[in-house]
């Protein structure tokens, strides 16, 4: 519609942002009028319309068949667009159209914005299936006629309330009609069986809603007074009201068709299941996220039990070899505590990754630096565990062995994420300046136990590449391709 409004016609941004609202709010229209909607608006100079919306009932048979978005028909060939358009009021006259063998009545109705008409909606309805109206189809028909006068007079849709249209209750869930004092002339089944999951036992024909609403309503004092306004459609509100074990979310809807207040519509839906399923997930959430903690706890447990072990040990080698454990646990212990500070499953692994660097640096304090460039973005928790690992080994294993007593040196840490749409990877590497590897050294076979963890997780469990080659100039870099999952967009 953007494309379309800014291509044909003079509207100002103001103007298309009303046109976007009143696209928000019309499926109620064409559901109330059991037609289709097409949205015309007048080109920039003047003698053409341009169709830039439309949409379908879903509670009759449609009247168009093709999608009618981006059609340029010339002024004068409909001449009921012309008349609203011009006059700024409903036109209703003319005798049924005919297309493909189906009689469609066409109505059309101004829409307008502080005074001036800037398009017009075509109403056409499928009189196909016409039979005699029954009582709720006889309301649907009354409440369309009063907003589409609205529509006409620029008091429909209501500014600043935008709608989600997948999540606001429609007409088909349930629609209570209520007159200027609040009281209930027509409740649809699907709005009194709400009720009645309620807990209210009578009909609503004839009762005050906001006061109905507001006894079903366990709360009581200042909540009630304003459940009771909110209920008896003074304002365009959305609100939710739970009793009984059940929830059902309203949508109020003054009508005011000439600028007097004559009644509200009320759209209703039963949401009790939903908030439910809503209440599980929110719990399983906070389970996952305990656990996560409860196992980071354990993990840290475990790691000063072997970080008090190791000081008891006479072995320099049994000691050294328990702080590797130490740095081990600790690494995904890190995992963990970042897991349960999210609501899913992913992490970002940037941090992750700048805390086990400053973790193995505290092997050799002040004597080589490391550093992170680029970004690792976001993880699968299946990856960012064992990816953690890897990462500790490769840094743990340079800090040790890349580097003489009494030797400055730097560890530099890259990631990029790379690949294609259909196969995204992530690329890390790890290079030093220290003395480099002995000519004869083969990294998929040789090594100690770290290499050896290294290459188990990254070609095992991450289903990746590893290798480790000498530095262009000095030292050793280490190189890993690890297949990896499209980060979400923020």
């Amino acid at each position: 519609m953007n494309d379309l409004v800014r291509q044909h016609t003079a509207l100002s941004d103001s103007d298309l942002e009303w046109l976007h609202l009143l696209v928000s709010e019309w499926q109620l229209l064409s559901d109330l009028s059991f037609a289709d909607l097409v949205l015309w608006v007048p080109t920039l100079d003047g003698t053409r319309y341009v169709s830039v919306a439309q949409m379908r009932p879903n509670t009759g048979p449609t009247s168009y068949q093709d999608d009618m978005v981006g059609h340029l028909v010339p002024r004068g060939r409909r001449p009921m667009l012309d008349s609203a358009l011009d006059e700024g009021r409903i036109v209703r006259e003319g005798d049924p159209e005919w297309r493909e063998e189906v009689p469609v009545r066409v109505e059309s109705i101004p829409v307008r914005r502080e005074g001036r008409v800037l398009g017009v909606i075509a109403r056409n309805t499928n009189l196909l299936t016409v039979r005699t109206p029954s009582r709720l189809e006889l309301t649907y028909l009354q409440s369309a006629s009063d907003l589409a006068q609205m529509i006409a007079a620029g008091t429909f849709p209501f500014p600043g309330q935008q709608v989600d249209m997948d999540a606001s209750p429609r007409a088909g869930d349930g629609l209570i009609r209520l007159d200027a004092d609040g009281i209930v002339q027509y409740a649809s089944p699907n709005a009194l069986s709400a009720y009645h999951r309620l807990g209210l036992a009578a009909d609503l024909v004839g009762h005050h809603l906001g006061q109905a609403t507001a006894e079903l309503a366990p709360a009581r004092g200042p909540v009630d007074e304003a459940l009771v306004k909110l209920a008896s459609g003074w304002a365009p509100r959305e609100f939710e009201v739970e009793g009984n074990d059940g929830v059902i979310q309203l949508r109020a809807i003054p009508l005011k068709p000439k600028g007097t207040h004559i009644g509200s519509l009320v759209l209703l839906r039963d949401v009790t299941e939903l908030r439910r399923r809503e209440r599980e997930l929110i719990t399983k959430d906070a389970t996952i996220r305990e656990i996560h903690h409860r196992v980071k706890n354990n993990l840290q447990t475990v790691a000063a039990l072997l970080r008090l072990q190791s000081r008891r040990m006479d072995s320099e080698q049994g000691r050294e070899a328990l702080n590797e454990a130490v740095r081990r646990v600790g690494s995904i212990a890190i995992v963990h505590e970042t897991l349960s500070q999210n609501l899913d499953e992913r992490v970002q692994f940037d941090e992750i990754a700048d805390r086990v660097l400053a973790m193995v640096a505290e092997i050799s304090p002040g004597k080589v630096t490391t550093r992170r460039t680029g970004r690792f973005g976001i993880l699968d928790a299946e990856v960012a565990t064992p990816l953690s690992m890897v990462l500790t080994e490769i840094l743990q294993n340079a800090l040790e062995h890349a580097f003489d007593q009494a030797e400055q040196g730097v560890v530099e840490v890259g990631a990029v994420r790379g690949g294609s749409r259909t196969d995204p990877r992530l690329i890390v590497t790890v290079q030093d300046n220290g003395r480099g590897l002995p000519e004869d050294f083969d990294p998929q076979r040789a090594g100690n136990l770290g290499l050896q963890i290294v290459r188990t997780l990254v070609e095992g469990e991450l289903g990746g590449t590893f290798d480790m080659v000498r530095a262009p100039e000095r030292g050793t870099r280490v190189l890993l391709d690890i297949p990896v999952r499209p980060e979400k967009p923020h």
